[in-house]
């Protein structure tokens, strides 16, 4: 029965139908005449049951969008009640239209078809209601249905049924985009969750790598300090603070790991920082005009979980400029600050062509998936006539 609305909307709603209302009043003041001239008792009558529906039917204006069923049922007691005191139609009717078309707009399948069904009943209604008069009145006591009266009858009719329908029509195909756009979103983010569940794959596939490695490494080391702990204690020190700095870098692996479902899928050897050099001579050759700027340099012993974010950021960030830029020139920053690394990758882009955003794209997802694994953030949008990605990772040996 009542339907969520911002209070943005609830506001319009009433301010439309407080100002619905001071029209409406303002023509009943005028079909009745100045307020001071004589009236009759009847014609008082009259104008006061016209202002309380006045109020009625701007009150169903007001709920429309809020109660579709409500506000159907509110015009159709309203009516009946107009009818029953014999008034001819006064302008509060028009919000009928709007409660006709909020029907098909926004209610249930249940008021939809109410709607339509109120729309044939209330043509038919109104034909009757305003055939009634000419006939109570024939003076020879007889009742006259001349075919001109008939026509006539038939013509309001098809008159009354077109409005109503229009107006239903109208709200229907309002709906119809409604639906359109839901579904088209619910679609986007059907294919955005399998992108990230693909990506989430290619990571945890890439995690397990690294973890076996570090723990390759950390066995080799300890097995080494074992043999070595008693002819040479300075390397068995030495092993032991190679395992210290491994094990830690492994350890960030692992919850990385453990956030993840895993997925089997082939092994692969994971790039680090040195392999970068590859991806850009590969830029290069492509045509590419690269600018590479590291300040400071980075330590041989960075977190191989961080190595291989900013390797895959790196990677994707190319990949897109040569995919959609207009063959300018690119330029990849790296900051490498005490607590974090900063990343800038921008290319010029054209100002026609569809360049990636941030709401679509799979690279774009993949890139924000890594910056996160590691407990960073990824933006990537479009910044006058360049594409820019900046990426802030935390640069800490436990993270």
């Amino acid at each position: 029965m009542i339907r969520p609305l911002a209070r943005y909307q609830l506001l319009i709603d009433a301010i439309i139908a407080g100002a619905f209302l001071a029209l409406a009043l303002l023509f009943i003041w005028m079909w009745s005449g100045n307020p001071g001239s004589s009236t009759t008792s009847g014609a008082e009558v009259e104008v006061a049951v016209g202002i309380v529906l006045t109020i009625v039917y701007s009150g169903a204006l007001a709920i429309r969008r809020l109660s579709p069923a409500l506000a159907l049922l509110v015009c159709w007691i309203a009516a009946v009640t107009q009818m029953l005191f014999l008034l001819p139609p006064i302008a509060a009717n028009f919000a009928i239209f709007a409660v006709i078309y909020a029907t098909a707009a926004y209610g249930s399948r249940l008021v939809f078809w109410a709607g339509f069904g109120s729309s044939i009943v209330g043509a038919a209604t109104i034909s009757t209601y305003l055939l009634l008069p000419p006939v109570s009145q024939a003076t020879d006591g007889r009742t006259d249905f001349s075919p001109s009266l008939l026509m006539t009858v038939l013509f309001l009719f098809l008159a009354a049924a077109f409005a109503f329908l229009l107006s239903w029509t109208v709200g229907a195909l309002v709906r119809v985009g409604h639906r359109a756009r839901e579904n088209r979103q619910a679609q986007e983010q059907a294919e955005a969750d399998a992108a990230a569940e693909q990506e989430r794959a290619r990571i945890a596939r890439d995690m397990h790598d690294v973890v076996a490695h570090s723990l390759a490494v950390v066995i080799a080391q300890a097995d080494g300090a074992r043999y070595a702990a008693a002819a040479n204690p300075g390397a068995a020190t030495e092993a032991l603070s190679t395992i210290s700095t491994t094990a830690r870098s492994a350890l960030s692996d692992v919850r990385m790991l453990l956030t993840q479902l895993r997925h089997r899928e082939s092994e692969g050897p994971q790039p680090t920082l040195t392999d970068l050099e590859a991806v850009y001579a590969q830029v290069r050759a492509a045509g590419a005009d690269l600018t590479i700027d590291v300040d400071p340099a980075p330590r041989s012993t960075e977190p191989a979980a961080l190595q291989l974010a900013i390797y895959r950021i790196i990677q994707e960030a190319l990949t897109n400029a040569l995919r959609h830029g207009d063959g300018a020139a690119v330029t990849v920053h790296q900051r490498w600050l005490d607590d974090e690394v900063q990343l800038d990758v921008r290319n010029r882009i054209s100002a026609a062509p569809a360049a990636p955003t941030a709401s679509r794209g799979h690279g774009i997802i993949g890139m924000r998936e890594r910056a996160q694994l590691v407990g960073g953030r990824l933006s990537a949008d479009r910044e006058a006539n360049e594409f820019v990605v900046r990426a802030w990772l935390p640069r800490r040996e436990d993270t």
